[in-house]
């Protein structure tokens, strides 16, 4: 369930995919799969999300996962 927890997440935090593609050094078609599900991001790239949604990368990861 990464993508819909990855949208969720830049949605409430306004950003623009290629906002958070810059960040992560990825393209925005990159991140756009991400968010769809076709690829999962990298260990560094999660990490990377995980801290800028202020999230563990567990929440990312686990959908069942409640903070």
């Amino acid at each position: 369930m990464i993508n819909i927890k990855s949208k969720k997440l830049r949605e409430e935090l306004g950003l623009t995919q290629k906002q958070l593609a810059d960040y992560l050094n990825v393209t925005r078609s990159t991140y756009s799969y991400y968010e769809t599900g076709k690829i999962l991001p990298s260990i560094q790239s999660l990490i990377k999300l995980s801290k800028i949604f202020g999230v563990l990368c567990d929440y990312i990861l686990n959908e069942k996962c409640v903070i």
